[in-house]
């Protein structure tokens, strides 16, 4: 990379890094200076986030600007030399900094990677987005690094934002996501549940607001029936569901790793469950959790049993995991069992996202039947062009399928970007969750 242009681009950042300095936020100054790190990666994504930062950090410049300049009219002072010399800092910004970075002299130095470029800098960029509205919105300290050294939350968001873009770059291969997206599930839920236990144990700081709720999902519907109010997680699963749909069980559920492990265990499925004990089963049990939890509440049980018996279901749930899940090779857990998966399947419907089946290229073979693991591909499914209701977009029938024929959709994109835009989002939500996986 020639020198000038990594003065120019690293000049740009420690601008910014200096104001965010000059503000007192310490850790944000040092976010800004490790930015320019990444170029030497080479990868093409890095010369698009280092080119984005500083766009936008002109219009943080352009901001201080007018707010210092209307600050100072308000007392009488000068500020027109104030003014003209943000606004050519802020034109360095935007030149040396992001218009630099875009240039074609710059793409030819950072081709690494080249065809994921965009899918990884905009995976990187709206995890970042999506943390620092969270942190700036919630009432505590929703990254963990703030809690034990306040501030330096912005070093754990630049960490998750560099692996969702990492994640989003491999996902677009369909066999690295069908290697991965369990792991990286497992991930999460191994995070999620051992932050649980240590905070369990005495790591108080480990736990979001010391007030303890079972990680049971069925208490996502269950738990604000019984309590009259909380909605903060049937919220949260909401609008996850209404982003990527049923994705929530396949990519972000706390517990559905498990049921995915144990399936995993097994045998590869020989046949779908019946769709009726498919649809059946977790409509019952949504009936009993939701049910049971208002009749708790009209007779007024003591939060002891309501807990106890919350408990018992969620354990009966685990053992459904391992004595069925593991003998089926399927996800008997979470495609009869859990209430939380017939709600995701039906609001999912909300969402835009689709799985369908190319007739032109489709030989019914059966490959992508035996890879899910959710039942959702029976011989009249594969008939009918589209997965059935139980369809999670874990995407694996896309790795498994020969000829091609499943692809993911979304109105006014080809199948391609369709599933890049997908996964991008997906990756996002996960990087974030995992960033504030705690109770």
């Amino acid at each position: 990379m020639p020198t000038s242009m990594l003065i120019a681009v690293v000049t740009s950042h420690l601008l910014l890094a200096a104001h965010a300095l000059r503000g007192g936020d310490v850790f944000l100054c040092a976010t800004l200076a490790l930015l320019p790190a990444l170029l030497l990666t080479r990868r093409a994504s890095a010369r698009l986030i280092c080119a984005i930062v500083p766009l936008l950090g002109a219009g943080w410049w352009i901001g201080s600007a007018v707010e210092l300049a209307r600050l100072r009219m308000m007392l009488g002072a000068p500020w027109m030399r104030m003014a003209a010399i943000l606004g050519a800092v802020a034109l360095t910004a935007f030149v040396s900094g992001g218009w630099l970075m875009l240039s074609d002299r710059a793409r030819t130095l950072f081709t690494r990677d080249a065809a994921t470029a965009r899918i990884e800098a905009t995976a990187f960029t709206l995890t970042a987005g999506l943390l620092i509205v969270a942190r700036a919105k919630a009432s505590v300290s929703v990254l963990l690094a703030d809690r034990f050294l306040p501030g330096s939350g912005w070093l754990e968001l630049l960490a998750l934002a560099v692996y969702a873009g990492w994640l989003a770059g491999r996902f677009i291969d369909p066999a690295a996501h069908r290697r991965l997206r369990p792991r990286v599930w497992a991930l999460f839920s191994a995070v999620f549940f051992g932050q649980l236990a240590l905070g369990l144990a005495g790591f108080d700081k480990l736990l979001m607001t010391g007030r303890l709720h079972l990680p049971v999902p069925a208490l996502i519907a269950a738990g604000p029936i019984f309590r009259g109010g909380g909605p903060f997680m049937p919220i949260l699963f909401s609008a996850a569901v209404l982003l990527v749909g049923p994705a929530w069980c396949s990519h972000l559920c706390y517990i559905g790793a498990w049921d995915d492990l144990a399936s995993r265990l097994g045998p590869r499925p020989a046949h779908a469950l019946p769709r009726r004990l498919v649809i059946g089963g977790r409509l019952a049990t949504l009936v009993i959790a939701c049910g049971g939890a208002l009749i708790l509440r009209l007779a007024g049980a003591s939060t002891t049993l309501a807990v106890a018996l919350a408990a018992l279901f969620g354990l009966i749930g685990v053992g459904v995991m391992f004595f069925v899940s593991r003998q089926a090779g399927v996800m008997v857990h979470c495609t009869t069992f859990c209430p939380m998966g017939i709600v995701g399947n039906i609001l999912g419907r909300l969402s835009p996202w689709r799985m369908r089946i190319d007739p032109d290229a489709c030989t019914a073979c059966g490959a992508c039947a035996s890879a899910c693991r959710y039942s959702a591909l029976t011989e009249s499914d594969i008939l009918a062009g589209h997965p059935g209701l139980p369809c999670t977009l874990c995407g694996d029938c896309v790795r498994a399928c020969g000829h091609k024929a499943m692809r993911y959709t979304l109105p006014g994109l080809s199948p391609a970007n369709a599933r890049a835009a997908f996964l991008t989002l997906v990756v996002a939500l996960h990087a974030v969750f995992l960033g504030v996986a705690r109770i």
